[in-house]
């Protein structure tokens, strides 16, 4: 299928409902840019991405419920299963997120950061897995997906980053105070912090999205090219792509939250 296309595309193009997606795309994109398309969603092609984020969110609720009702009766519970099945997946993957968080930012913190970035990991790793069935395109491989999740990694770490340490949060950007001297240094320095902190969340939209558009192309190719004898080489590498970006976006993303919850403990 052509980039962008999918089994939901020949599913629900011209359908009432595929019609609702496109008009609230189109309004949103009249309400952000002054026009009903843009280069962020682009025609119609990124109809059958919201139709994949749905699909995936949907995947994501069913599993949470399957490990809801294993989980519900703790006594039970405590025994682990022996078998690999949703509960047990949930369980490692949950505390594989839990203990990386917990490296990067402490205990304590990892505990309240667990949600949102957990919650990232699950959807990013679902949405690159969907890649790799043929006919399926990833809502990773969209600038519209990751730089949504990129602008509230980014919206939390500053807000919490204020939270935490107040206007200690802003006056670091300026770098270290020495003397009002130091001041043409001070504000050079803050337009460079600012820049950067800007950057993050577009680098962290941008890696994701062009990893997996070139992932999903070149496993597009291979399918098309030998349809009847499965690529595995090439699906091995898919497959580490798809754990790898998801292990890129969440470690980033805990490294800017906990840089900026920090305390510091000079003050400044």
């Amino acid at each position: 299928m052509p980039h962008g296309e999918s089994w939901f595309s020949l599913l629900f193009r011209g359908t009432s409902l595929w019609e609702i997606v496109a008009n609230v795309v189109a309004s949103l994109n009249t309400m952000l840019w002054g026009r009903p398309d843009s280069l962020l969603a682009h025609e119609q092609g990124f109809v059958a991405h919201v139709f994949g984020a749905l699909f995936v969110l949907a995947v994501i609720a069913s599993a949470a419920v399957v490990t809801f009702e294993g989980i519900r009766h703790t006594e039970a519970a405590v025994i682990p299963e022996d078998k690999l099945t949703i509960r047990t997946f949930f369980e490692i993957f949950v505390g594989t997120c839990l203990s990386m968080m917990t490296d990067i930012m402490g205990a304590k913190a990892a505990r309240s950061f667990l949600p949102l970035i957990g919650t990232c990991a699950v959807f990013i790793l679902v949405s690159n897995v969907l890649g790799l069935v043929p006919g399926f395109a990833p809502p990773t491989d969209n600038l519209n997906t990751t730089f949504a999740m990129a602008l509230v990694i980014f919206l939390a770490t500053h807000i919490y980053g204020m939270r935490e340490n107040g206007f200690n949060h802003v006056k670091h950007l300026f770098g270290p105070i020495i003397a009002w001297y130091a001041l043409p240094l001070m504000l050079l320095m803050f337009v460079i912090e600012v820049i950067s902190h800007l950057a993050r969340p577009l680098s962290l939209a941008i890696r994701l999205m062009a990893n997996m558009v070139a992932d999903h192309l070149v496993v597009g190719a291979f399918l098309s090219i030998i349809p009847f004898l499965l690529p595995v080489p090439v699906m091995v590498l898919g497959s580490l792509v798809v754990v790898v970006q998801t292990l890129v976006f969440c470690v980033l993303s805990t490294v800017y939250i906990g840089l900026a919850i920090q305390h510091d403990e000079h003050g400044h």
